[in-house]
This record gives structure tokens, C-alpha cells and sequence, in this order.
């Protein structure tokens, strides 16, 4: 297989100032790891060149706040947004405390539980099957859009309802809601026209989609939380719109930039696609360690309620930190070995056969990914396939541009040459 073969880039010479800089900067999306490492080594908590608020650098400090009642995420919007209304960014529970998250993450959980998920394998499998067969006939071709895309988009569109002729045009709102999620101090004038322009188009489509779920119920997720909303005070029409919104961006943006790493990974790292093709059933500890290796989500934000101390660090109530989770899942102090990508290494580890210490990927608490049990169904699934396959895959261009996309940051395209064995 051939590989790519970009180095990473040094370190000596960055100034944790240099590095705070650099973590927000488009020119190191293809790896900011570096970045990361000088900032964990400068301490767990570093100033931030936004807003006066401060980076939380390290795996320990992170899972801390993350579990805490004394931080808040509901500020996300005043801390990164502090110019917008909300009226576009419809975040619902992504962006609430309870009891109101609780509440709405109840109704919501639903459709993601075990027995729902299991339901959608032999679809996610058919699904996976034919992307792979129609990725390997082109022999040449860009898998964000042949795969990473309609895999994750398909499935989340699907259990909701959305039909399938509808699927481009949610695509488009949604990518400019997710470039949107960004702090406005790195957006265009035009991106946020568009984040704006996005949301009142998708709050509309999905205002009509409700009426018309309310007329002709259906198997699928607005039906459900439609009936939920005439019911009474379970969930208002607003919190209904705007939970339809997040879980449409965020059941598939942050997939689909999964999936892109996942293919970079295996080209970048021939050992553990052989391992992968050696012996399938790494399929399933392989996403939690490319979640852990390549967190989709770089960054969230808290902001501390009360005043609070974490590892010795004071802070006041109102104080906002922004919280590295792609940092903290390659800490040295909590992985052994963490700059190496190995899929053993939630099957046993290699440690002793020990399992390593759970991944941020997912997030923690109570606002841990309501939608990880369909990433890993989906991710698996195509990992099992591509070992199953085993076509040979040749990056066309090294490294791959990436989306300006900082919070849900991710390859735009990826471009490859897919051989199978038979016609090699």
C-alpha cells in the first residue's frame, strides 16, 4: 500500500503563546497534535487568545470539568457567539443544563438505544455494502463524497424521516450550520450570512416536515417528538425544531469527518489496516481508538457557575475555559505510547492486556454523544467491509485539504485509488 508520508511538524521552536495562536489557525488542521503537546507540557491550564478565557490542556483537568455541576455549557453561545440571538444557532439540548437537558435528551435517547441501533444494522450494512462496491468500481475516487458523506447522512436522515429526496438540500444547510459553530471572530461576513440564511431554511423545512408528520405519523423521529410536543409540556415547539436541527448536524458532521481520518489513517498507517484485515473483530475497538487518535470535535467550551478550584487553579463565577478534547486523548500521562495509533488498544491494550483509560471523544457527563452508539455501528461496519474487501488504497494528494471547520474540523476531500486484490 502506498502511504503518506507527512512529517509532523516541529515543535522546538513553538511558545506555548505560538501554540495557543496556532490551534485556531486553518494552516494546521492536518495536525495540530504537535500544538496540543507543547500546551499540555506548559501546564493544564493556558491563556487563551479569545476572549480572556483559558485553554484546558490536560486529560485529568478535562474529564474534572466535564463531570462537574460547577461549569455550565449553556453559555457556549455568549462565550464563542456573543453578537447572535440564537435564532441561528438552534442547539437545543446541545447547549442546555438540566433539568432542561435532561428532559429533552430523555425523549431524544430513545432513538438511539441499543434495540433501535441493532434494528439498523442490516440496513447500515447494505448501506456500507453498496458505497464500498460503487467507491472500489471507480477505481478513482474522493471518499469524503463516495463514502464519509452519504454513509452518516443516510442513516441519521433516514431514522428521522427525512425523505430521501430532501438529503442534498439538508446536507447544504447543514454544512454551513457546523462552519457556523466557530467562534464569530474567525467567521466571514459571509459565513455568517449563511449560518443565518441555513438556519431560518432548516427550521422552515422542518416546521413543514412536523405538519406534515402530525397529519401522517410515521416510524421515524419527528413523528415521534411531534407527538411528544402535542402532548404538552414535555417539549415546547421551539425546543422541538431546534432538537430536530442539532441532531441532524450533529448525528452526521461530526461522522463524516470520522470516516475521512479513517481512510487517511489506513493509508497512513499500513500495519493496522493489515492488522484490521488479519483479524476483523478489531473493527469495533478500532473506532474508539480512532476517536481517540483522531477526535472529530477539537474543542468545547464551560463556562464555571460558581467560583471553583480545579487542580489548584482558581476560578471566579462567569470565568469561561475552552476545553482541548483532541488534546487530552493523547496525554502521556493517561496513554501509554499516545501518539501511536494502535487498534489493540481497546481490545486488551498493550499494557499488560489491560484496557486503556476511556477516550474524550465521545465527551463525558451528561453531555457524553447521545448519537455514539450509530457512530459506532456505522464506523464498525465499514471498517469490517473494508477488511473483508481489502482494497488497496493510493492518496492522490499529500496531505488532503481540510475544511476551515474548527470545531468540527475534518478532510474536505480525499482523493484515492482503490485497487482490489483481484485486480492488482
Amino acid at each position: 500500500m502506498d502511504t503518506f508520508t507527512v512529517p509532523a511538524p516541529a515543535t522546538s521552536g513553538i511558545t506555548p503563546e505560538q501554540a495557543a495562536v496556532n490551534i485556531f489557525d486553518p494552516a494546521w488542521h492536518h495536525d495540530t497534535f504537535p500544538n496540543y503537546r507543547v500546551l499540555r507540557e506548559a501546564g493544564p491550564f493556558v491563556p487563551a487568545p479569545l476572549g480572556g478565557m483559558r485553554l484546558v490542556t490536560r486529560y485529568r483537568e478535562i474529564d474534572s470539568i466535564l463531570q462537574d455541576p460547577a461549569w455550565s455549557h449553556a453559555e457556549e453561545r455568549d462565550l464563542m457567539h456573543p453578537d447572535s440571538d440564537g435564532s441561528d444557532l438552534p442547539t437545543s439540548f446541545l447547549w442546555m443544563e438540566p433539568p432542561d437537558h435532561t428532559r429533552i435528551r430523555r425523549l431524544v435517547s430513545t432513538a438511539f438505544s441499543a434495540r433501535r441501533i441493532e434494528a439498523m444494522r442490516a440496513r447500515a450494512r447494505e448501506l456500507v455494502t453498496e458505497l464500498v462496491d460503487a467507491a472500489i468500481v471507480a477505481g478513482e475516487v474522493d471518499l469524503v463524497e463516495a463514502i464519509a458523506y452519504p454513509l452518516p447522512l443516510t442513516m441519521v436522515a433516514e431514522l428521522m424521516g427525512v425523505p430521501a429526496a430532501d438529503h442534498a438540500r439538508v446536507r447544504s444547510w447543514s454544512h454551513g450550520l457546523a462552519r457556523g459553530l466557530d467562534p464569530d471572530i474567525l467567521l466571514t461576513p459571509a459565513e455568517v450570512d449563511n449560518r443565518q440564511r441555513s438556519a431560518r431554511a432548516i427550521r422552515d423545512y422542518f416546521t413543514e416536515l412536523t405538519a406534515r408528520r402530525r397529519a401522517e405519523p410515521a416510524d421515524d423521529l419527528v413523528s415521534a417528538l411531534a407527538l411528544a410536543e402535542a402532548e404538552g409540556d414535555r417539549l415546547t415547539s421551539d425546543e422541538m425544531l431546534a432538537t430536530l436541527v442539532v441532531l441532524l448536524v450533529a448525528g452526521h458532521e461530526t461522522t463524516v469527518s470520522l470516516i475521512s481520518s479513517t481512510f487517511d489513517n489506513l493509508i497512513r498507517h499500513p500495519d493496522q489496516y493489515a492488522a484490521l484485515r488479519a483479524d476483523p473483530e478489531l473493527a469495533g475497538p478500532a473506532v474508539d481508538e480512532l476517536m481517540r487518535y483522531s477526535t472529530p470535535s477539537h474543542l468545547t467550551t464551560r463556562r464555571a457557575v460558581r467560583d471553583t478550584e480545579v487542580s489548584g487553579e482558581r476560578f471566579a463565577e462567569g470565568d469561561g475555559v475552552i476545553i482541548l478534547l483532541a488534546g487530552a486523548n493523547r496525554d502521556a500521562t493517561v496513554y501509554e505510547d499516545p501518539e501511536r495509533l494502535d487498534f489493540t488498544r481497546y481490545a486488551g491494550g498493550t499494557a499488560g492486556g489491560t484496557r486503556a483509560p476511556r477516550h474524550l471523544g465521545f465527551g463525558r457527563g451528561h453531555h457524553y454523544c447521545v448519537g455514539a452508539p450509530m457512530v459506532r455501528l456505522e464506523v464498525e461496519l465499514l471498517l469490517r467491509e473494508l477488511a473483508r474487501r481489502s482494497p488497496r488504497m493510493t492518496g492522490l494528494a499529500d496531505p488532503p485539504p481540510y475544511r476551515p471547520n474548527l470545531i468540527v474540523r475534518g478532510i474536505q476531500e480525499l482523493s484515492v485509488r482503490l485497487e482490489t486484490p483481484s485486480s492488482l
